[in-house]
Formats: structure tokens, C-alpha cells, sequence
């Protein structure tokens, strides 16, 4: 089981000289009896989202404490198999009564099941709302490095607060701004960096930015960014 934390579970096999369909069993096991020792009830903030665990389809759904950064259960399938009332997900959680807060990504499987199984849970998407407006701005660099050839090999540029560059990449950003004043991609990045102020704001004024905000960036005449205002049908899920 100490092996098994740090290398695969054929080379565990080559190592102690057994076959790796036994030791998975073994494995199994005691994750099973591990798992059924385990308390959820304390959980306040649960992150969801799936990932690839294998070439082709094959996914893993997780299931995160946010606070404790734990993962808590990692049941395979897509998305709407665990949120399934026979999904493995519920061997683990029907214990737990709601989740106040729940983060998970805006495809309506994920919203569906979490509005479905905690009807009393505060669902948000502050992570991936940001991520959106970054493969939004991504997409107006892509487009426009066609024709503006300084754009290319910037990416990261672009994804990051101008305080968190380094001082090269800093340099490089102030010099496309100020000799380009007039590039797209430069007011996309300012269309993002705009919406992350809308977490300064106080709370009485938080719809009105937003819904300034939405105007400004639905009006520049960038495609990617307008696709990528239309998420305000979630502005319930972003939190303050």
C-alpha cells in the first residue's frame, strides 16, 4: 500500500514478484474497507469535476474538499452517471445532508445534478468563469497573430495579472500595449482584467458592475469575448 503511493502498480508487481491483477485486488480492498470509515459529514465546500484517466473516453469523475484540498472520492464515468441516483458517488456522500457550497464546472450535467440531489447548496464557477475569459482571450491572440506576427509565443502573457509576470514577459506586455494600442488581443486582456474586479466590489454594487461589465465586453466587437460574456446566465453561480 506505501509503494502504491508512488509508483505504478506493474512495477510494484515486478518488484515483489506477483501478478498486478493480485495486488490490484488487494488494493481494492483495502480502499474499500478504507472507504468505509470515512466521514463526509464535516464537508462545507466540495469542488467537482472530471478528468481523462486514460486515451479515448475514458474519465474520472472527482469529487474535491475544497478546504482541506483532499480528494474525497474519485468515482469513474462521466459526469451524469455519478450524479445518477444508482452512480457510485452515493455509496460515499448520501450520508451527508447538503452541501453549502458546491464549485463545479457549467455544462447542465453538472448544474442538473447538483440543483437535483442539494437543492439547498450555493453553486459557483468562479474558477472556471475565469478560465473561460483566458481561452476567450487565447482565441483573440490565435486570431489575430495571423496578421500581427509580435503576438506569437505570448501566450502566457496573456493569461496572467500583470503583477504575477516576470520582468521579461512584463517588458513585452507594455511594449505591445503601448506601441499597439490598437490590438484586439490588448482589449480582450483588459476585458478580463476588468471582470476580476467585480470580487473588490462591494456587495450592494456587485449586479450593477457585473451588468456594466457584460454591456462593455458584448459591444468591443470581439467575437470569443461576446461568446464568452453570455455565461452572465450563471451570474447567480459567481460568488462574492
Amino acid at each position: 500500500m506505501m509503494m502504491a503511493k508512488a509508483m505504478p502498480v506493474k512495477s510494484i508487481a515486478d518488484i515483489v514478484k506477483e501478478h498486478d491483477t493480485r495486488l490490484w485486488r488487494v488494493l481494492n480492498h483495502y480502499v474499500h474497507e478504507s472507504r468505509k470509515e470515512s466521514d463526509f459529514s464535516a464537508v462545507t465546500q466540495v469542488g467537482v469535476d472530471e478528468t481523462s484517466s486514460n486515451r479515448g473516453h475514458n474519465y474520472v469523475s472527482l469529487f474535491v474538499d475544497m478546504k482541506s484540498s483532499c480528494r474525497s472520492f474519485p468515482p469513474r464515468g462521466r459526469m451524469h452517471r455519478p450524479w445518477s441516483d444508482s452512480g457510485p458517488i452515493w455509496k460515499h456522500i448520501m450520508v451527508i445532508p447538503k452541501y453549502p457550497e458546491v464549485c463545479c464546472d457549467m455544462p447542465p450535467a453538472f448544474i442538473s445534478g447538483v440543483e437535483k440531489h442539494f437543492p439547498e447548496a450555493r453553486t459557483t464557477f468562479k474558477f472556471h468563469v475565469l478560465k473561460i475569459l483566458n481561452e476567450a482571450v487565447d482565441e483573440v491572440r490565435r486570431q489575430e497573430q495571423q496578421s500581427r506576427p509580435e503576438l506569437k509565443r505570448t501566450l502566457y502573457i496573456w493569461l496572467k495579472n500583470p503583477e504575477n509576470l516576470k520582468e521579461n514577459h512584463a517588458t513585452t506586455l507594455e511594449t505591445l500595449q503601448i506601441k499597439k494600442l490598437n490590438l484586439k488581443t490588448a482589449r480582450a486582456y483588459h476585458i478580463r482584467l476588468n471582470f476580476q474586479e467585480f470580487w473588490n466590489q462591494p456587495l450592494q454594487e456587485a449586479e450593477t458592475f457585473l451588468k456594466r461589465w457584460y454591456f462593455w465586453a458584448t459591444h468591443r466587437c470581439l467575437e470569443p469575448m461576446k461568446e464568452a460574456a453570455y455565461t452572465h446566465r450563471h451570474w447567480d453561480g459567481i460568488p462574492r
